[in-house]
């Protein structure tokens, strides 16, 4: 019998039963000091002979009945804009901190007079404007779907608050089916789940605007990678990209990772299955309905510098705007710079990095270069970190953030449309809250950055795996390496050295200390 080596000409952490779905759950209590505390609260942590599965309360079902519970809590926060806040006086939705582009785009995109999407040309009195639906294919037709769900009526903000239930009552289909395909991904950590069903981030913006449809649509498609099912992973993220154009972001780190791997199958499967459902989705409204169609990405071009950006400080900073076409520019070489930077890494970290976290690094990118950052956009991170870096400190570290800039941006905007005494905080004080933003998704980063440079602080491979949600690029061996990784390789092959000191993972059953304490 042949003997798998590592990419270093070393054995892997021994498995048993030959299936990572026969090792032992990695239970968060064991590893991680901030959930052990945490488990005080309902008993403390897990025991060495707990009883886990098996029965009714598995941990799948468990964190979906948290995520359940966390975005009820987020509509109660909603209920003051719902009670009127959304319709009547000039910043209450603001000072509650209880915005909702849900109800306002029910009448302002043509809803409520039962417009087609895309199709239909929305009058300018009703849009302020904006002549076409200004989202892509497949959230306008969740958009529509819910409009039929919501009865007519002549009270038009009746029909509204209805319309926000409906919405929210299938956005909560989404968040369920989201932290159930993060605890599905990686098969003995789905205890992870609950870094996103009780991400305060998520219960907040869950109901801001249609993210969630999106979000869920990535990770569905990167559980179904995890489970080296590159067809249907390619579907999804086709799906995914019809919704919300940053999923598409996610080919690139599986092309560098296969590029590594030499697993170039997997990867044009994912490619052709992604277009495919792509264009199945677009194709119909690009040939009937081009003008409509066209509006989502000429929006997006034409869009000046928005809140959450550092865009935007700048621009209020020097007292002076930028033109939209150079920050188009500058952003877009950015953003490509630094994925460049981000592939540079795959290619030349000394084990190959893990798809969560390139997947993270590449949206974070997108996110900082980006001139508009939306509050609901935090959605987007929300499970790429869970699986990136399962580490609760960090997390809740930047979830601190994400929650201070929510606060920040309405209080900001109660200050701006509120009239003579508006409440609020003035653009000295907003422009803190942007970089507290900043700062937080930065600091996750760097600790992405670290795991990969050293795989042993790695919080899922000291656990003995070594990429649970890379699918055919789980204990694959390296085809292509450069810088560093390639010298090492060398060396293992040809002159029988051991590589650099980076181990699979501590082996099941075995205790492990993390160098930094578990940080």
């Amino acid at each position: 019998m042949t003997s798998v080596r590592d990419d270093f000409g070393r054995e892997p952490a021994p498995r048993t039963g030959g299936g990572a779905d026969e090792l032992p759950l990695v239970r968060p209590t064991t590893q991680d000091e901030v959930a052990a505390r945490g488990s005080e609260l309902i008993g403390g942590p897990s025991g060495r002979y707990a009883l886990v599965g098996g029965q009714w309360w598995t941990p799948v079902r468990i964190v979906a009945l948290v995520a359940i519970g966390m975005f009820a809590l987020g509509m109660a926060q909603k209920f003051p804009c719902y009670d009127g806040g959304w319709f009547g006086g000039a910043n209450a939705q603001y000072t509650h901190l209880c915005y909702s582009d849900i109800p306002h785009l029910f009448q302002g995109r043509g809803f409520a007079d039962d417009l087609v999407p895309y199709f239909d040309e929305i009058p300018g009195n009703v849009s302020g404007g904006m002549d076409y639906l200004e989202y892509p294919v497949l959230t306008g037709l969740f958009m529509e779907v819910a409009s039929w769900l919501t009865p007519g009526g002549s009270d038009l903000v009746d029909r509204e608050q209805v319309y926000w239930l409906v919405n929210a009552g299938m956005l909560m289909v989404c968040a369920v089916a989201l932290v159930v395909c993060v605890a599905r991904t990686h098969r003995r950590r789905p205890w992870d789940g609950l870094l996103v069903a009780l991400a305060p981030a998520l219960a907040l913006t869950a109901t801001i605007n249609w993210d969630l449809l999106a979000v869920a649509l990535t990770a569905a498609s990167m559980m179904m990678w995890s489970r080296s099912r590159p067809l249907a992973a390619g579907v999804l993220l086709g799906l995914a990209t019809a919704a919300k154009l940053y999923p598409f972001l996610l080919l690139g780190p599986l092309f560098v990772l296969c590029w590594r791997a030499g697993r170039w199958r997997a990867f044009f499967t994912t490619l052709g299955g992604a277009v495919g459902a792509w264009l199945a989705v677009n194709l119909p409204v690009m040939y009937f309905a081009w003008d409509g169609w066209v509006k989502f990405y000429s929006f997006s071009r034409e869009r000046g510098i928005d809140y959450g950006s550092f865009w935007l400080v700048l621009s209020q900073r020097w007292d002076q705007s930028i033109e939209t076409s150079v920050v188009n520019t500058v952003s877009a070489l950015l953003a490509a710079a630094l994925m460049l930077g981000v592939a540079a890494l795959a290619l030349t970290a000394p084990r190959r990095p893990r798809y969560a976290q390139l997947a993270f690094l590449v949206v974070a990118v997108f996110i900082l270069t980006n001139k508009v950052y939306s509050p609901q956009y935090v959605l987007w991170l929300i499970p790429l970190a869970a699986l990136a870096r399962p580490r609760w400190r960090d997390f809740l570290i930047w979830q601190a953030c994400e929650v201070a800039y929510f606060a920040g941006i309405w209080l900001y905007l109660a200050n701006t449309t509120g009239g003579e005494n508006p409440g609020g905080i003035p653009a000295e004080k907003y422009h803190w809250a942007v970089a507290v933003h900043l700062l937080g998704t930065l600091y996750l980063c760097a600790m992405v950055v670290r795991d990969i440079l050293q795989p042993e602080r790695d919080p899922v491979r000291a656990a003995g795996d070594d990429d649970p949600g890379g699918g055919v690029l789980d204990r694959a061996p390296d085809a292509f390496v450069l810088g560093h990784a390639a010298h090492a390789k060398h060396a293992a092959r040809f002159e029988g050295q051991p590589g650099p000191p980076v181990a699979w993972g501590a082996a099941p059953g075995e205790a492990w200390a993390a160098p930094d304490g578990g940080n």
